[in-house]
């Protein structure tokens, strides 16, 4: 706690030191001679010289490092990248993981998340019980002599062993790569154990835990593990799926929400009773935040910590131990306090639907789209799309309301294209989809001619400078859609 209490009582002094740490790192790298490390020595300077990045601008460093070269954006040979969703012109993201991003931010922020968790709940037995933890796919892959996959697979595979001990189920069974063989591993190992806390993204845990109760006949997860308290999650809000955690216990779980990433972690709650995050400012990561109103924009700023104000939406950009550079990760989060500093999330700097893990953008759906209709001779004119939340043991989806110009040849075959091509450009909407795990089929509505035009007229949003909102991570939007189809004129 004492790192954390320096932090909060220094922020900007903490964030200065990070910057400039992984500066003097970096200094000899490729990176950092292109852009002159050796000279900067005020965080303006840095600003100045360095630019900001998106993956698509950084990627072929990343891939120079990929390939075994060695000081490339970070010093010596980072031998673990994360692989995560995909983005314009890649299936796939791969996030370089240091020995210091995994040390000094993933490792040292989840004693942080327990740490933090002892002192708002000083009463808790979770040390005297088991942990059970969930990642998603956990294959790793040798190429180059180096090595990816899903970031909870690197964090297993390197973890100590004094903190594996603590740990279900045990590396072996958590590094499976058949989620059908796993499913059922985990369930034999865990069924019997002490369970006092849960780690993973809620869609996830979800799955394991409904078959968990169906296999052993138990109807609440209390009666399997009378000690259960707390679920550690992160990922994907919580906000859908906490009704589900209530119907499968029957005491009062403690939640406690988590801000991790393949690039980082970077918040933790603090507070029982309250989901705000506090904002880690001593793992390796410097901090700079563009005002959402001016994201894109030629004037927009990049605000460091203490700058920022309460109430406002950033976007974030991240300078990490790991060896991204300004990299504008594509969150957006509001302060909700600047003593000590704390966010919420708040959104994505791009339309999406992220409620499994899937990390949906609208470029995964348009190429999708074009692809679907080129196979069954369509067109298609407006749409929009949005999740179906899991409810009890049924598992999510997402649905689609989409107005043809020419409607597809076979309408199923469309739908099935659609599916497919969005696991072939997605990899994390893919594992989501494989055997129906966490995803079931899309669910897709032919909209009725001009539909959209009476839906953005009934919402005083019809014009030129109004578009229709192509995903959405809530109903919001087709939910109404679905009433108004339904409408005869």
């Amino acid at each position: 706690m004492n790192v954390i209490e320096a932090s909060i009582k220094d922020p900007i002094g903490t964030q200065e030191r990070v910057l400039f740490e992984n500066i003097k790192k970096a200094k000899t790298t490729i990176y950092g001679k292109e852009f002159h490390f050796d000279e900067i020595k005020k965080v303006h300077k840095f600003q100045k010289r360095v630019p900001a990045v998106f993956y698509e601008d950084f990627q072929h460093y990343i891939e120079l490092a990929r390939k075994g070269e060695k000081d490339v954006t970070w010093h010596g040979k980072i031998k673990w990248f994360a692989k995560s969703s995909g983005t314009t012109n890649a299936k796939s993201k791969f996030i370089p993981i240091s020995k210091e991003s995994l040390e000094d931010c993933h490792y040292a922020a989840g004693k942080t998340m327990f740490a933090l968790y002892l002192n708002a709940f000083p009463e808790t037995e979770i040390f005297m019980c088991k942990n059970l933890r969930i990642g998603g796919s956990s294959e790793l892959y040798q190429k180059y002599d180096t090595r990816f996959g899903d970031l909870s697979a690197i964090l297993i595979d390197n973890l100590p062993f004094y903190a594996e001990m603590k740990n279900i189920p045990n590396r072996e069974i958590s590094l499976m790569s058949d989620w059908n063989l796993k499913m059922n591993a985990i369930i034999n190992a865990t069924k019997n154990e002490d369970v006092g806390s849960l780690t993973g993204v809620p869609s996830w845990m979800l799955v394991v835990l409904n078959k968990l109760l169906e296999e052993t006949g138990n109807n609440y997860l209390d009666e399997l593990w009378p000690n259960l308290e707390v679920f550690f999650h992160g990922g994907i809000s919580f906000k859908p799926y906490e009704e589900n955690y209530n119907l499968i216990t029957q005491k009062q779980l403690n939640y406690f929400e988590l801000y991790n990433a393949s690039e980082g972690f970077f918040g933790v709650q603090d507070q029982l009773h309250s989901k705000d995050l506090l904002l880690l400012l001593d793992n390796g990561i410097f901090y700079e935040f563009i005002p959402m109103e001016e994201f894109g924009s030629d004037k927009q700023r990049f605000l460091t910590i203490a700058e920022v104000e309460v109430g406002k939406n950033y976007a974030m950009v991240i300078t990490t131990n790991g060896g991204l550079w300004r990299y504008i990760i594509g969150d957006t989060v509001r302060f909700t306090s600047t003593d000590p500093h704390r966010i919420v999330v708040s959104g994505r700097t791009k339309h999406y639907i992220n409620a499994f893990g899937e990390e949906l953008v609208i470029e995964n759906a348009e190429e999708a789209l074009k692809i679907a209709c080129e196979r069954t001779n369509a067109r298609v004119s407006e749409y929009t799309a949005g999740p179906v939340f899991m409810q009890q043991k049924e598992k999510g989806a997402h649905e689609w309301m989409i107005e043809f110009d020419q409607e597809p040849e076979n309408f199923e075959l469309f739908i099935s294209v659609l599916d497919q091509s969005l696991q072939n450009i997605n990899s994390d909407y893919e594992a989501k989809r494989f055997n129906n795990m966490t995803l079931n089929p899309p669910v897709v509505h032919k909209a009725r001619k001009k539909l959209f035009v009476e839906w953005m007229a009934s919402r005083g949003k019809l014009g030129g400078q109004n578009k229709v909102p192509r995903l959405s991570n809530t109903r919001e939007f087709i939910d109404p859609l679905i009433e108004l189809n339904k409408q005869v004129f």
